[in-house]
């Protein structure tokens, strides 16, 4: 008698996902030997990762994340955010503030309680958003907490107004250009244009040693690996085909009965907390925050990752993100005079040629479609 297999309810999402196994054991692999080739392997070895690279590493992660939580609104329920390095940017602010307030009487000014900006500044006490920042649990919470509080706040007027299309996107892009400004403020509380820097370490540790940054690493790597089976497990649910089907038809979505602004709204919510966590995750291996990355073209260039990847599929994402900045580091470092015309020239080629992504182009590729036909072959 035979007995089929049957996967266990808790993964068998993934287990019919081959892009999202591949994916998985990939970041797996990455998380042993790029911490393992740096601190183990001699600095002589051509197999040794430098440091620098370990860190650059970890920040293609924290995009591939931010990619992923694009790719979730966008290319599952048709919600097309040009606002969402905002949400990315507030994660990082919230894990900034917790590095500042570790720095303690270390910084130039020596004062326990104030960062050197405020003092600078002629600050006389630590402003009441401050307060909790001391404690890494606390940032963390506010991490994925100011983002989906935003979030809700701005999905809940906009999607209960119906409030669709480009019209949406315009909206978020403002939104992102209004926090930028406000952000630039000296009187705001966070730093002004020269933002939140100088950390000096994280949980006790050294932020300059190589065991954290192959820490930070780890880390980047093991929540995109999570998130990616968040995502996957929202969008292969009942849940995610609702998204689908108000990415596809909403009116008729919303005729079947469903309350579209509350699954649109719970989806926006998430992948806000989830661009909130990759920004907490890139402040400490860049050393800095500032409201530049409110840059409403910084949300525009993530859009892109995501279509050069291949919206709607989660992997594709993350391998946009990777190629384009790795791309971004490697002509900005051989051709700084033309390397904007070298990316143009990437972006204009895939709209021209993979117009669904690299993911979604790959079926038309298949040796099927290449092979000769054998003469006098039935049409």
């Amino acid at each position: 008698m035979k007995h089929s297999r049957i996967p266990l309810p808790g993964v068998s999402f993934l287990l019919a996902d081959r892009g999202g196994l591949v994916l998985l054991g990939v970041l797996a692999a990455s998380a042993v030997l790029v911490p393992l080739l740096n601190l183990a392997v001699s600095p002589d070895s051509p197999l040794h990762v430098p440091n620098y690279m370990v860190s650059l590493l970890g920040k293609y992660l924290t995009f591939a994340l931010l990619a992923l939580s694009v790719d979730l609104i966008w290319g599952y329920c048709g919600i097309l955010s040009l606002g969402h390095g905002a949400f990315f940017t507030l994660g990082g602010y919230a894990m900034g503030m917790h590095l500042m307030r570790q720095i303690g009487d270390r910084g130039v000014y020596g004062n326990p309680l104030l960062p050197d900006f405020m003092v600078f500044l002629n600050w006389k006490e630590l402003p009441w958003y401050w307060y909790g920042f001391d404690s890494f649990a606390f940032a963390a919470a506010m991490v994925v907490l100011v983002p989906g509080a935003l979030a809700f706040v701005f999905g809940w007027f906009a999607f209960r107004s119906r409030v669709t299309g480009v019209y949406l996107s315009i909206i978020t892009q403002a939104m992102t250009f209004a926090l930028m400004l406000a952000f630039f403020r000296n009187d705001m509380g966070f730093g002004g244009n020269n933002g939140l820097t100088d950390f000096k370490d994280v949980l006790g540790f050294n932020l300059q040693s190589n065991g954290v940054r192959a820490g930070l690493f780890v880390a980047s790597a093991l929540a995109l690996a999570a998130s990616y089976a968040v995502c996957r497990f929202i969008v292969s649910s009942r849940l995610g085909q609702v998204l689908i089907g108000v990415r596809d038809a909403e009116s008729r979505t919303r005729f079947l009965g469903y309350r579209v602004q509350y699954y649109k709204l719970f989806v926006f919510v998430v992948s806000a907390m989830l661009a909130g966590l990759a920004g907490a995750l890139y402040v400490p291996q860049v050393g800095i925050i500032n409201p530049s990355e409110f840059t409403p073209a910084n949300s525009i260039e993530i859009v892109i990752w995501v279509a050069v990847g291949g919206r709607g599929h989660l992997y594709g994402a993350v391998l946009g993100a990777v190629l384009i900045n790795y791309a971004k580091s490697y002509f900005t470092g051989a051709f700084p005079d033309f390397w904007l015309f070298f990316l143009g020239g990437l972006f204009i080629a895939t709209t021209l040629f993979l117009p669904r992504g690299i993911v979604g182009s790959l079926p038309s590729f298949s040796w099927a479609n290449w092979k000769p036909r054998t003469p006098g072959a039935a049409e």
